[in-house]
């Protein structure tokens, strides 16, 4: 099972609209244990879970109970992706709504959104948002509509909001935020719309940029899919390496394909086994010295070493110290 990741643009854009609204950014990033250096991060991910805990800081840092509400409006416009050209280049809203759609993990792995006909109203469908994010919800939910009235010329209006979580604010404020009615603890979360505008046509329509924008979302597609491949193979390493199996022949049979299969998908990556085996050893040996006080002979152990000389040359190659220097370094610095 791959761990739930979410595009850095979307931390981006928060970031951006907590400073638009007044919020103190670097506040909520730091009391989630983030700088804000990492926002300069080419491709960044981060993980989906830690949703939850950076709308609670925010909630907190704020002081507003409804953050995720009046923060919607200070979102900047989704721009500058692929999935914005997507939309741009395509015939119609509908065919840039149906391709978004498609590649809509290159936004969030827990992104899960499908069209349903009404009718005449269209339901755009998000099915794996949970209740316990409603911030995440409502913003969202405003931050899509902005993007698609963007990318209408002002055309999209929503018909009406569903969420699936209990109102928290007033009803009034929902529904000037929205502009529309809203509507609360709904089996699905998502926005109705005219299904007319399905057929709105695209001012921007370039049959070749299409073709273009296409093959850069499917590129981008497969980079994420040989991320989950090491991503999987490092989960399996920290498995197995409690047994001393940690071996490329067992990872291979864990994930149903041949060694050598592999071999040839890890370099595809850009990596290789030796290479995620000894950055996980790396890591774990890091954070035992400087986070426990198991000795050396334990840590060894832990690590996957047969011998504690080996061990040392390895973790010398590593950081360019020895494991005692290191921890000394770590104690000196957690004591200032």
């Amino acid at each position: 099972m791959t761990t739930l990741t979410d595009s850095g643009v979307l931390l981006r854009m928060a970031y951006k609209a907590m400073q638009n609204a007044g919020v103190d950014a670097d506040a909520v990033l730091a009391k989630v244990g983030l700088d804000k250096s990492i926002l300069t991060q080419p491709e960044l991910r981060t993980p989906h879970d830690a949703q939850e805990w950076f709308w609670q800081a925010m909630e907190e840092v704020s002081g507003d109970p409804h953050v995720g509400l009046h923060i919607g409006p200070h979102m900047p416009i989704f721009k500058g992706q692929v999935l914005e050209y997507l939309f741009l280049s395509s015939p119609t809203f509908g065919e840039g709504l149906k391709r978004a759609l498609d590649y809509q993990r290159l936004l969030s792995d827990a992104a899960n959104a499908e069209l349903v006909d009404h009718g005449e109203r269209m339901f755009l469908k998000q099915m794996l948002w949970s209740k316990k994010l409603a911030h995440l919800n409502e913003c969202a939910s405003v931050g899509v509509i902005k993007f698609f009235s963007f990318v209408t010329d002002g055309a999209f209006i929503p018909i009406e909001v569903h969420f699936s979580h209990p109102r928290h604010a007033d009803q009034r404020e929902y529904e000037r935020v929205f502009g529309c009615p809203v509507k609360f603890e709904m089996r699905d979360v998502g926005i109705f719309f005219d299904r007319k505008l399905m057929d709105l046509p695209s001012a921007h329509h370039e049959p070749e940029l299409l073709q273009l924008h296409e093959r850069l979302a499917s590129e981008q597609m497969a980079r994420l899919e040989k991320q989950d491949l090491v991503y999987q193979v490092s989960r399996l390493v920290a498995e197995l390496l409690e047994s001393g199996h940690a071996n490329l022949e067992e990872v291979a049979a864990r994930l149903g394909i041949k060694p050598r299969q592999l071999r040839t998908r890890l370099a595809d990556a850009g990596t290789n086994f030796n290479q995620l085996v000894a950055e996980y050893r790396c890591k774990l040996a890091k954070r035992l010295l400087a986070g426990t006080d198991e000795n050396i002979d334990e840590i060894v152990y832990l690590t996957g070493f047969s011998e504690p000389s080996t061990f040392y040359r390895a973790f010398k190659r590593w950081v360019g110290m020895t494991p005692i220097e290191y921890r000394k370094l770590k104690s000196d610095e957690d004591a200032k």
